[in-house]
């Protein structure tokens, strides 16, 4: 039960439960059938002018943070949080993304106020 970050990339396995991504595009190179997706709740995602920020030169992990969680706590992300947050409770979430380090990625932040 709880919480878990992954690659969509990696394969799926059987304790992954509800397998969510929360990338705003779609990976490349890896098709529907193989992520095996199951929800795609784009109002989960960072927007495109802060996932710009944080990648360009000035931004930092925990200006990021501070301002992604500022974007959950609008009504359709903060209403997708309280709805996987009941899942978590009763099974698994997987939150999926492409990113490669996941420790600081806006994936630890949803998995975060998930498991607050």
């Amino acid at each position: 039960m709880g919480v878990r970050v992954r690659r969509v990339y990696d394969p799926p396995e059987p304790d992954d439960g509800l397998r969510v991504l929360v990338d705003r595009l779609w990976p490349r190179g890896i098709s529907k059938d193989a992520a095996r997706v199951d929800e795609w709740p784009k109002a989960l995602t960072p927007s495109t002018e802060l996932r710009r920020w944080y990648h360009g030169t000035e931004g930092s992990y925990d200006e990021f943070r501070r301002r992604y969680e500022a974007e959950l706590a609008a009504t359709e992300a903060a209403e997708a949080l309280d709805r996987l947050r009941e899942v978590a409770r009763a099974g698994t979430v997987t939150l999926l993304t492409s990113v490669k380090s996941t420790e600081e990625s806006h994936a630890a932040v949803v998995a975060h106020l998930l498991e607050g």
